[in-house]
């Protein structure tokens, strides 16, 4: 579903020629908090391959979202509440909470963003544009997967 919305609608918004919404990667972020590290990077690898294959990106969207797919155990790992995940846990803002949900989304957006943007311009001739990108594009992506967060995902009407 990310992946056909983003491609059918959402790659078509660009604020100012500096910023694009990457949808797909609410994919990524939101898989179950128990997911297998090989099952991560393997859809990770698959979609970014996938985005490839429609933008003619030659790699970039794969190799960014494999980050990304690295990256994530890492980033719950250090935002592991005291008494640890839950089984029933998942990437919610409703059940995690606004700051754990904020510091989670920005992390691995802007890892994501940074590492897409970087490949793209393939040196540092015109770092101060990449940043720019990097950061509008990154404000874009988040309030667009908050937006589906608060919309999509369910309430948990209270903690067992």
């Amino acid at each position: 579903m990310y992946a056909g919305l983003h491609v059918m609608l959402i790659s078509r918004l660009v604020l100012f020629d500096l910023g694009w919404c990457f949808f797909y990667l609410g994919f990524l972020l939101f898989l179950p908090l128990r997911t297998p590290i090989v099952v991560q990077l393997l859809l990770s690898f698959a979609m970014g391959l996938t985005m490839d294959v429609f933008y003619d990106t030659g790699g970039l969207h794969a190799a960014a979202a494999v980050l990304l797919g690295f990256l994530r155990p890492w980033v719950l790992r250090l935002l592991t509440p005291r008494d640890g995940y839950d089984s029933a846990d998942t990437v919610n803002v409703h059940q995690m909470g606004w700051q754990w949900f904020a510091v989670y989304l920005t992390l691995l957006v802007l890892l994501h963003h940074a590492a897409f943007f970087i490949l793209e311009l393939g040196s540092f001739r015109h770092i101060g544009l990449t940043l720019g990108k990097i950061f509008v594009s990154a404000l874009f992506t988040g309030l667009a997967l908050l937006i589906v967060q608060l919309l999509f995902f369910p309430v948990r009407r209270g903690r067992s």
